[in-house]
Order: C-alpha cells, then sequence, then structure tokens
C-alpha cells in the first residue's frame, strides 16, 4: 500500500481510494505528494466540468467515511476504518461534555458543539442562523467549527447545492454538519474509546508510515498532532 499510486479522473476512483488508503487529503499539506490536489486528473479538478468539488458529498456518502479539517486545518477524508481510533487520540479520550467539565474547552465551543449535536444534521446557514453567528453577532464561527472538527467532535456528513427554477445545481454546496455519533451511530460510539489514546495513536501513525513510506516519520507526527 503506497499513496504514491493514487490517480484521481473518476468519483469511483476518488471512492475507491478512500477506502484502500484510509487516509485522503483533499489539499497539498506538509507532507508532498499525501493530497488529491497532487494526484488527480486537471479535468476533475475545478475546471467547467463536474470534478472533485462535485464529488466530495457523494464520496462522503458512498464511502461512508468522516470528512472535515482534521490535518493542518485542511479536508481530508478518513475511512469508518480509521475513524474512531483517529477520533479517540485527538480527542485524548475524553468526550465532549467530559472535556468541557474539566475545563479543556471553552464555552464558546461548548455553544457550537451543541448547537450542532442538538440539531444534526444542519446546514451551515442554518445552524449560523440559530446560533446568530452574523456580522453584529457572535463572532468566530469558522474558527470555532475548525477547532471542532479538528478535535473530532464535529464533521461535514454532507453537501447541500441550490438549485434554480429548472431544477439545476448551482454553487459551490453548503457544507452540512454534524457529530460523528449521530452520522456513524453505534459504529462510532461502540468502538471510539475501546482502545487507550496512546493505542489508537500507534495503530494510525503505523498505517500512515507505511501509506508514506518514503516520509520521515517526524513528518508524520506533526501532521497527526
Amino acid at each position: 500500500m503506497d499513496f504514491s499510486g493514487i490517480y484521481i479522473e473518476t468519483k469511483r476512483d476518488l471512492i475507491d481510494a478512500v477506502r484502500e488508503f484510509g487516509f485522503v487529503p483533499l489539499f497539498r499539506n506538509s507532507i508532498p505528494g499525501f493530497s488529491v490536489a497532487e494526484h488527480v486528473s486537471p479535468r476533475a479538478w475545478f475546471t467547467d466540468e463536474e470534478g472533485v468539488w462535485e464529488w466530495k458529498g457523494p464520496v462522503i456518502r458512498e464511502a461512508g467515511c468522516a470528512y472535515g479539517k482534521f490535518f493542518e486545518n485542511k479536508a481530508v477524508f478518513i475511512s469508518p476504518e480509521y475513524f474512531p481510533d483517529f477520533a479517540n487520540f485527538r480527542r485524548d479520550g475524553y468526550d465532549f461534555d467530559a472535556r468541557f467539565d474539566d475545563g479543556l474547552a471553552p464555552y464558546r465551543d461548548k455553544r457550537l458543539y451543541d448547537l450542532i449535536a442538538e440539531n444534526a444534521p444542519i446546514l451551515s446557514k442554518g445552524l449560523k442562523a440559530i446560533g446568530d453567528y452574523r456580522k453584529d453577532g457572535v463572532k468566530g464561527f469558522e474558527t470555532t467549527v475548525t477547532r471542532l472538527q479538528k478535535q473530532c467532535y464535529v464533521l461535514i456528513d454532507d453537501f447541500i447545492y441550490e438549485t434554480d427554477k429548472r431544477g439545476n445545481l448551482y454553487g459551490w454546496g453548503v457544507a452540512e454538519y454534524s457529530t460523528p455519533e449521530r452520522f456513524f451511530g453505534e459504529a462510532f460510539t461502540g468502538t471510539v474509546y475501546a482502545r487507550s489514546p496512546a493505542d489508537s495513536y500507534e495503530k494510525i501513525f503505523t498505517h500512515l508510515r507505511e501509506l508514506l513510506p518514503g516520509t520521515d516519520e517526524k513528518s508524520i507526527e506533526k501532521i497527526l498532532r
């Protein structure tokens, strides 16, 4: 298994890559070659034709994978095989309420997390409306929701497109947020804390070391932290 062999031309290629490799970053990051952006057909990368941007929602649904800003505040697809362990070490074994009760999360994070948990799945525009995240309202939506994704308490479960009068889709797609507990159900809640965070980290680190054989260990440690 070697990520350097990946090449994305179709939606099926991307789904298969998520299932095979487990971790598929969308954009370039600090590990050269470890992204869809570096292994994609030019025709499928931000052109007038349907491509990766339009495939994100279908890939999430069909691969049953997690999607969010998990590496260096950038988007990554993570298969259901690896996401519980990834979430366990990123959460350091805490569910969100325990993290907040121990003083490890600020109130602004709890406020947004609770809104998502209570209303999931919810579109970002609806979330901003009920949370009063607007110019003259509550600030810091993007920063907070990114942090919650990085800690694996929140993910994006789909992208919903607006339609015109003829029923044609348009625009970039609006992110729909959920929690891993809601999105995966028992498959996640029954396994996420099954190991110690250290054992989960070792499992993920070992997998990425095999996936990226030419990458030094410090670079892998950096992207995981």
